[in-house]
């Protein structure tokens, strides 16, 4: 990814008393691109996000918007879908983007936002009585509204069910497609891998791992899985080193080359008529570089 960065935050460290939420991060958003922050529950990704956003102060270090500080215009001109917001039941959605609308001096088109999110069917209900669908689509409106060309999703398909996901990421390929920055934060890796053309990892304050998806997966997660009824194998690879995992009468193993693989397996006369095979995603690479203990 070429091309002068639109944010980027340069040895940035936050501190609460003793604890380091943000250790000496540096960061560089290209113009144009959508960036991922993935992370498990308290690595630092939202208070990095919300120092970039301008809500909290980092305790050091410096952020840059178009190389140069932020200025006092700054939130004026970005865009932010927070994980959570509290929508005025009483007012309808149409009503609710006039009313921002009205806070900017070059806001989007409304007509052109109802288009964009799908609202036009909803664009009479009142905000308490729309779907978490139609609710994140309406956010997505409202950090739109402004028409930032640095656009923040702060885990935007959180709760949804797998259609009105797929729908809001098709919105998200239009807004992308339209030459915005974003940056966004996700706990779904398949969100990640489908929107992203920059992921970075981030653990204990610290960038750990930052390419393409693909570029990820070649260099962290080599290799494939194949799964197996484990009453086909039984003993059948006794003397051979390799990794394995039992989950539920299937046997889980890991190999790095398929060939080799499966010669082996039709050598030992391994019944593979129920045989699965899993490529390697960026959830795989999550789990290799923070670990697979559970984090509250």
């Amino acid at each position: 990814m070429s091309g002068p960065p639109i944010i980027e935050a340069i040895d940035v460290s936050k501190h609460y008393g003793s604890l380091t939420a943000v250790d000496h991060l540096d960061i560089s958003v290209p113009s144009g691109v959508c960036f991922g922050l993935l992370g498990p529950n308290g690595a630092g990704k939202t208070t990095l996000i919300e120092i970039i956003e301008d809500i909290i102060p980092p305790s050091s270090g410096e952020v840059r918007y178009r190389g140069k500080p932020r200025a006092a215009s700054f939130r004026e001109e970005i865009g932010i879908m927070f994980q959570q917001t509290a929508l005025m039941g009483f007012m309808t959605v149409h009503e609710t983007l006039k009313t921002f609308h009205a806070l900017y001096h070059h806001a989007h088109d409304i007509e052109a936002l109802i288009d964009l999110c799908h609202l036009d069917d909803i664009r009479k209900q009142l905000n308490d009585r729309i779907s978490g669908g139609q609710r994140q689509r309406l956010l997505l409106a409202l950090a739109l509204i402004n028409q930032p060309q640095l656009l923040f999703l702060d885990e935007p398909s959180t709760g949804l069910d797998p259609q009105a996901r797929r729908n809001l990421w098709d919105i998200v390929d239009r807004v992308k497609q339209d030459g915005k920055t974003i940056i966004l934060t996700t706990h779904y890796m398949e969100e990640a891998q489908q929107l992203c053309d920059v992921v970075a990892v981030v653990d204990k304050g610290r960038i750990i791992a930052q390419g393409t998806p693909q570029e990820l997966i070649s260099h962290h997660a080599q290799g494939v899985r194949i799964i197996l009824p484990e009453t086909a194998v039984q003993d059948k690879l006794a003397g051979i080193a390799l990794e394995t995992e039992s989950m539920d009468g299937r046997l889980a193993i890991h190999v790095k080359d398929m060939n080799t693989a499966i010669e082996t397996f039709l050598q030992r006369r391994i019944d593979l008529t129920d045989m699965q095979v899993q490529n390697p995603t960026l959830e795989t690479v999550f789990l290799n570089l923070t670990g697979r203990q559970l984090r509250d």
